[in-house]
């Protein structure tokens, strides 16, 4: 009914309209854009009439934006580091590859938190990204310029990685779908920082949208031959899944306690699952759940089965060039001289505490190990879990640093390399998004995706912006 050339400078309009509030596309390609849209044009004009061209190019002329820590041909890729603030990617990430050549047009690349290791899409490079449902408010991180993005209706998919929450939090504080896949289906290739040693078990690329429909066809691109691993052509019936919902974490030390507006949502989708499709949902209470954040801070420092050492943050922060000392960056920030941010430095800080007790180490790793397969024993081939996604609604901009472990109710699905979708529920009394995780065994996507588009319809999934 449209052409693509329409399609996409509405897309490239939105933008020019919505980002100077929320800072959320950092660098974009709209000429080429425009002309690559022009050849999707030329291409279905002269093209055979059949279903060939859909088959061939599932995304042809579907605007998508990236995260800036992929690599996208002619776009920066400094993951918000100022020392790399001259690169430019020179090739396509491979994910970002498979979507251009399944027919998707990049509109451009959009911000994340520094070196992609919190949940505040800060930087020095670009600065902050707002959230368009409350510009004082954080988008979360690290994948935090494609949730404002999205939420703004300044693309229809997004490219996002996630080793702690980095696309679920985004998706939740914005108000959309976001999905964490099971570990080793998507490439990872030609993101910075990449994970490398026992991390490349834990991080996951995967797609964020403003509709649950489009998780399936973009997840089917971004893994490629690795879908054959996923059961995504399985007709699920939802009454036969075994539902399991915990409320909380048990009650952590680290973390701040659940809100009761996220509470009662998870309690409405319970009732609605109970009531509309007749099946009886679990309450469960797993204790390890506890040391979600112990867990993860452990085995994301542990050493891989070869014995190689995790990649430290600090050598990250060099990026090849001098070593960075925490401690005198901090000493530079408060006097305004650090070219990193805070949560960066306070990383680089604690990084060094957590390698002081080896044996408490080696226990919370065996816990995590014990936590996996009691998951797995849990969920089993046909079961999904409810768990909050973050204890708290989007916060005001800065306060994640009096709360800095509270992704803990995203991190350990990482390594406990679980898939995970991220489902909004609408709006809560503030006018913000709320929303809950959905959780399966391993390879199990298709059952988290099935619920997400079932909560879509009973929920209202996505809302506009500025509609309160």
């Amino acid at each position: 009914q449209v052409t693509c050339i329409e399609v996409v400078e509405a897309y490239v309009e939105r933008i020019k309209e919505v980002n100077p509030l929320i800072n959320a596309v950092v660098k974009d390609r709209f000429e080429e854009a425009l002309q690559e849209a022009r050849q999707v044009d030329k291409l279905l004009s002269e093209g055979p009439g059949d279903d060939s061209l859909e088959e061939k190019f599932p995304l042809l002329g579907v605007p998508v934006t990236v995260k800036e820590a992929f690599s996208l041909y002619g776009m920066p890729n400094t993951s918000g580091l100022v020392n790399r603030r001259n690169v430019i990617a020179a090739s396509d990430a491979a994910v970002v590859s498979r979507l251009k050549q399944a027919g998707a047009i990049p509109l451009g690349v959009t911000n994340c938190s520094e070196l992609c290791m919190w949940y505040e899409s800060s930087n020095r490079v670009y600065g902050r990204t707002n959230n368009p449902y409350d510009l004082q408010r954080i988008v979360g991180g690290s994948s935090g310029g494609e949730g404002s993005a999205l939420a703004a209706a300044c693309s229809v998919v997004g490219v996002g990685s996630d080793i702690g929450g980095s696309i679920r939090m985004p998706a939740f504080f914005n108000g959309v779908f976001g999905h964490k896949p099971t570990t080793g289906v998507v490439p990872n290739d030609g993101q910075f920082p990449n994970a490398h040693g026992v991390r490349t078990s834990y991080l996951c690329t995967g797609p964020m949208c403003r509709y649950a429909e489009d998780l399936e066809p973009v997840l089917r691109v971004m893994a490629g031959p690795g879908v054959s691993k996923l059961k995504l052509n399985e007709k699920v019936s939802l009454e036969k899944i075994k539902f399991h919902c915990m409320d909380h974490d048990g009650g952590s030390i680290f973390v701040s306690p659940v809100d009761k507006e996220i509470l009662q949502a998870q309690k409405k989708v319970v009732e609605h699952l109970e009531s509309d499709l007749g099946v009886q949902v679990q309450r469960v209470a797993i204790h390890k759940m506890k040391y979600s954040f112990q867990i993860w801070s452990a085995m994301m420092s542990s050493k891989d089965s070869e014995g190689q050492e995790a990649q430290r943050f600090t050598d990250l922060l060099g990026d090849h060039g001098k070593p960075v000392w925490p401690l005198w960056e901090l000493m530079k920030w408060l006097v305004g001289m650090s070219s990193h941010t805070l949560p960066a430095i306070a990383l680089g800080l604690t990084e060094k505490l957590v390698n002081l007790n080896l044996s408490g180490k080696a226990k919370l790793v065996s816990m995590g190990k014990s936590l996996q397969e009691e998951m797995e024993a849990l969920l089993g081939p046909d079961g999904v879990l409810l768990y909050p996604s973050h204890p708290t609604i989007a916060p005001k901009h800065h306060s994640p640093i009096c709360m800095p472990f509270n992704f803990a109710y995203t991190a350990i699905f990482n390594v406990l390399g679980l898939p995970v979708t991220q489902c909004p529920l609408g709006l809560g009394s503030e006018g913000l998004p709320l929303g809950i995780q959905l959780v399966a065994a391993a390879y199990n996507d298709h059952l988290t995706l099935a619920v997400a588009r079932y909560l879509e319809k009973a929920f209202g999934g996505w809302v506009v912006p500025g509609k309160v």
